[in-house]
């Protein structure tokens, strides 16, 4: 475990207080806050961290994903959130990373911060971090027939995907809506 002493952060004792063991590590680099919590208490964290008076981040600012393969470390892939506290000015940055490599899952957050919905499923469609309980779990950015998860260090980047067939667009002239 990694304590910056000299920058605690007041939630980093209530969030050890209240998950033990399930803080798996925390630090603070250049004033950016960041806990690391396991993917078991990831969920209720993040619950914690708004619900809590002392705490309250209620403001999901972003959700986003990273692969470690480079990094020779285990778990490979790591689900980063960053919290805001509108009340306090103040921002705290919660990881977790899932333990499965071959399959990656976390806990969906869409029901504390329903902001998360679209970064989780953009997690998923480009590093292939599965969301469970994520209500519409879907691919966003990429086609349904696209194999693989693109942002994956070991993605080969001259794979050939499956070409699918053009569809026919209704209108093909550009909206009135910048014209008018």
């Amino acid at each position: 475990m990694t304590d910056v002493q000299s920058h605690e952060h007041p939630a980093f004792q209530k969030l050890r207080d209240r998950f033990g063991d399930g803080i798996v590590e925390t630090h603070a680099h250049h004033g950016d806050h960041t806990v690391v919590v396991s993917p078991d208490h990831y969920k209720e964290a993040v619950q914690f961290l708004r619900e809590d008076a002392e705490c309250g981040y209620d403001f999901l600012s972003d959700l986003a994903g990273l692969d470690r393969l480079r990094l020779h470390e285990s778990p490979r892939f790591e689900v980063v959130v960053h919290l805001y506290s509108s009340q306090r000015n103040d921002r705290i940055r919660v990881k977790t990373r899932p333990a499965d490599d071959a399959h990656p899952a976390v806990d969906s957050i869409v029901d504390i911060h329903p902001s998360a919905n679209w970064a989780e499923r953009e997690v998923w469609d480009m590093f292939g971090v599965r969301f469970t309980g994520h209500p519409n779990m879907k691919r966003i950015l990429m086609y349904e027939q696209f194999v693989g998860h693109p942002l994956r260090k070991d993605y080969p980047v001259n794979k050939r995907q499956p070409l699918v067939e053009e569809r026919p667009i209704e209108n093909d002239r550009p909206s009135t809506l910048f014209y008018t």
